[in-house]
Formats: C-alpha cells, structure tokens, sequence
C-alpha cells in the first residue's frame, strides 16, 4: 500500500489541484488516459496559469495502465460519463480501507459507491474555474467554493485528514455534514450552466440578460423542486440561493442571486462553461445525461415535471450531433416548452 495521493484524472479539475499539492510538497501521482498530457507532465512540467497563479510542476504522471500498486486515497476528477469505467478501472489499486473522493459534477458517488462500496466514498464539490487547454497545460481561471464530505454526514478523521490536504490548493475549503445539499445545489447551478451553452455568449453574459433569466429561472426551480421532493436541503455558494430558486422564491431573491453570480463569472477568466467548451472546441459528448439525466429521472419517479431540463438534454444531444447550432435563439426555443 502506498501513501501516495493518487489522482485519477489529470485534467481541469485533477491537475490543477494535484499541481498544486505537488508544489506544496504532497508526494501526488497524477493519471490521465491521454499518453501526450501524461508526458507533458513528467518531461516539462504541469503549466498552471491565468489570473490565480502562474507556475509550471512537474509531476509524477501515468497512464492508467501503467498504475501499479494499492492506494489508501484516491481523488477521482474524470467527467461523469466516465466514472462507472473509471471506477471499475481504478478499483484494484484501492488499498483494503482506504477511499475514493468524487471530485466531479453530479451524483457520482453513488455510481463509484455501486463499483467499491459506499462505506469507500468521500463526498466532494468543487465550483473552482478551470479548462485544459493543451497536454500539460490548464487555465485556472478563479477561485470557487469546495466543500467535503462523508455521506452519512459524519465528520471522521479520514474526512479531517483529506481537508486538511485540500487547503493547501484552497484555504477556504470547507467540512459539512451536508455534502447531499451541496451536491443538489451544483446541480440546479449545473442546470443554468447547460442552458448557457446553448449560446456561444459567456457565462456572466447570459445571466446578466433580463430577456434570459425567466427560462433560467425555471430550469433551476425544476431541479430545486425534485430536490424538495427528495426532502434534500440544498446549499448555495458563490452566488447562487437555492431558496431564491425553490418553489415560492421571490422576484427580488431571484434577481439578486442572478446577480451576484454575474459578479462571481465576471470575475473570472473561465467565460465559458466546461459544457460550452465540450460542444464548441473538443467537439465531445457532455456531461448532460449523468448530471441533469438523474433529475428527469427522480422527478419522473417522484411526479415532479421537468419539462425544461428533458428538453434541455435533447438540445445539447442536438449540438454534440451536429443537428444545432450554438445560439441565443435556443434559449427562446426552451422558453417555450410546457
């Protein structure tokens, strides 16, 4: 077994906090399933830049055939589409009571919890900004919330242990007995960022239009609703009020959140969403049907209608398909639907 931080994907995510642990001394392996980045990595060093902090570390890097041995923590920063397989992949290097830390957007503990166990998953968010721009090379765009947590609400030692590892990438890190709560409220977030990529306008541009925020409203509430149904207490961060989007939030809650999130993405370097850029510049499928895809789904369960987010997920198919084009008028498009 080994003491070593293993991070499993080296990505936006992934490599900018294993860079930065790497700098602070953590002795970090870094996997990444694209061999150019991985040399990248240990030949010249992981580039972090933007308006945060500038500085190139090298690293141990591998790719995941390459990983040998048995690891007591593991930080899993792949797409969610990829987490099954990840899992699956990562599973025989988990050391026999050691843990997989879900750094990534949506419910996916409970998909690595399905591969290894729940009791070996810690919950994480993250809203920190942050795009690959080339092998060996990540635009750390701003600062962001993060957040950890046991499942069960627990604060354990190994839960201690690993925030006391995350501050050195984010002095503000925080420990909850509510990583469920936080987990929801990225996804009502995660909904307005889907609707933004159906434009190729910013973030904060999209927000900040009067013209677009009814139909942003609604998306999110869809998702506070089911969460509400569930009888989740949703929590908010940089910006976004989840009581502001709850069924019965105010006008006024409304526009103020709006607008404090545009001040947040304003703030910025990372303009676009990760979405955006999976659509518009790598030309990739999304992260649509393992994020918003479980919101249909309990909704349907619970008989709490999403009409918007369903549509939501049929027009980003549309873009990745090639069937639709990055535009404002998508937005109006969704508007529509009842």
């Amino acid at each position: 077994m080994s003491d070593t931080l293993l991070i499993w994907g080296a990505g936006a995510i992934g490599g900018t906090i294993g860079a930065h642990l790497a700098r602070a001394g953590h002795d970090v392996l870094l996997v990444d399933a694209v061999a150019e980045h991985v040399v990248a990595m240990r030949e010249r060093g992981l580039i972090i830049e933007g308006p945060v902090t500038n500085f190139t570390q090298k690293v141990s890097a591998a790719t995941p055939e390459d990983v040998t041995g048995r690891f007591n923590r593991i930080l899993l920063c792949v797409k969610a589409h990829h987490t099954d397989a990840a899992a699956r992949q990562l599973a025989p290097h988990l050391a026999e009571g050691g843990y997989v830390a879900s750094f990534q957007n949506g419910l996916n503990e409970f998909v690595i919890g399905r591969v290894l166990g729940l009791p070996n998953v810690i919950g994480a968010f993250i809203n920190f900004g942050a795009d690959y721009l080339e092998p060996g090379r990540i635009l750390f765009g701003g600062r962001g919330a993060c957040v950890l947590g046991e499942l069960d609400g627990a604060i354990t030692p190994r839960l201690m242990a690993l925030h006391a590892v995350l501050t050195t990438f984010e002095p503000g890190a925080i420990m909850t007995d509510n990583i469920l709560g936080y987990l929801w409220g990225k996804l009502g977030y995660g909904a307005l960022l889907f609707a933004t990529a159906l434009t190729d306008d910013s973030i904060a541009d999209v927000f900040d239009d009067a013209g677009s925020r009814e139909v942003l409203t609604r998306v999110a509430r869809e998702v506070m609703t089911v969460a509400a149904a569930k009888r989740i207490a949703p929590q908010g961060f940089n910006g976004f009020d989840p009581a502001a989007f709850a069924p019965g939030g105010s006008a006024a809650s409304l526009a103020a959140s709006m607008d404090v999130m545009v001040v947040h993405n304003r703030r910025s370097a990372k303009s676009h969403s990760g979405i955006w850029r999976d659509l518009a510049i790598r030309k990739r499928r999304t992260e649509v049907d393992a994020q918003l895809g479980p919101v249909v789904e309990e909704g349907a369960a619970l008989r709490v209608p999403t009409p918007c987010n369903a549509r939501l997920i049929a027009m980003i198919h549309e873009i990745e398909d090639g069937a639709r084009r990055l535009d404002r008028a998508n937005l109006t498009e969704l508007a529509a639907v009842r």
